[in-house]
């Protein structure tokens, strides 16, 4: 029988921090999963803890890929699951029946099941919550305001989800996320208790303002030039607003 979720792990050279993502996946009271690593030929031992954390229902794929986001459309053609919950190495469950909640709003069926995320650091404490909140009500339309919901936090029924476009480097997950919410006929709400801890690492730079970039091309391509900027003047007034405070 195949599992509801596959939970996904993509990694390079990743062994300083899957560890607190290997905890959290076998703490899990829920353990209708299989755990799929796609891994990019690491040369440290990050193969060597995921072996070492003895997760049920492991598979472990070691090849060269063309990144993160050719490395997670491998990993749709090979999961099993009915679900796909992307966790990065650093990111972890929130808590030991995060797995759970998802499980039962999984009953009925819907194609995105959703909730929210806060941010640790590189000590696992908690340092907040995302800027941006995760609403109860999703739709497509919602995403005009930005990515709302955490990608890790973002569960979809694998058979509606697109290839990730690898013309975008650093924002194809919220290209993505976009089309798979288009075609949703249901989204189900996991509440107000976060379902993901996200690493909160930081990002350089030239990083970020290339990611921005990407977002706002993806912005202008499903909801308009115009619209979107006039929505990223707004954008503008809030980070600065989040700055003062």
């Amino acid at each position: 029988m195949k599992p509801t979720f596959t939970i996904v792990t993509v990694t390079w050279n990743a062994a300083s921090v899957i560890q607190p993502t290997l905890d959290s996946i076998k703490m899990q009271s829920c353990t209708d999963f299989e755990y799929l690593l796609v891994d990019g030929q690491s040369t440290d031992d990050t193969l060597e803890r995921v072996r070492a954390a003895a997760i049920g229902n492991t598979r472990i794929v070691s090849e060269p890929d063309r990144g993160l986001y050719d490395a997670m459309n491998k990993a749709m053609g090979l999961a099993q699951g009915e679900y796909i919950i992307w966790l990065n190495a650093g990111d972890a469950f929130a808590a030991p029946d995060s797995l759970a909640r998802m499980a039962v709003l999984a009953q009925d069926r819907p194609d995105v099941i959703y909730g929210q995320t806060q941010l640790v650091n590189s000590e696992r404490q908690v340092v907040g919550k995302r800027h941006l909140t995760a609403p109860e009500h999703l739709t497509a339309d919602s995403f005009k305001r930005g990515m709302l919901v955490c990608h890790q936090a973002f569960v979809a029924r694998r058979e509606i989800m697109p290839q990730y476009d690898l013309q975008y480097r650093f924002s194809a997950d919220y290209d993505w996320c976009i089309k798979v919410l288009k075609v949703s006929q249901s989204n189900a709400y996991a509440g107000p208790e976060p379902l993901i801890n996200f690493l909160d690492e930081g990002t350089t730079s030239r990083n970020h303002k290339a990611s921005l970039k990407e977002r706002y091309r993806i912005m202008c391509k499903n909801y308009g030039t115009l619209p979107t900027m006039w929505r990223h003047l707004g954008f503008a007034i809030r980070h600065l607003m989040r700055k003062w405070r």
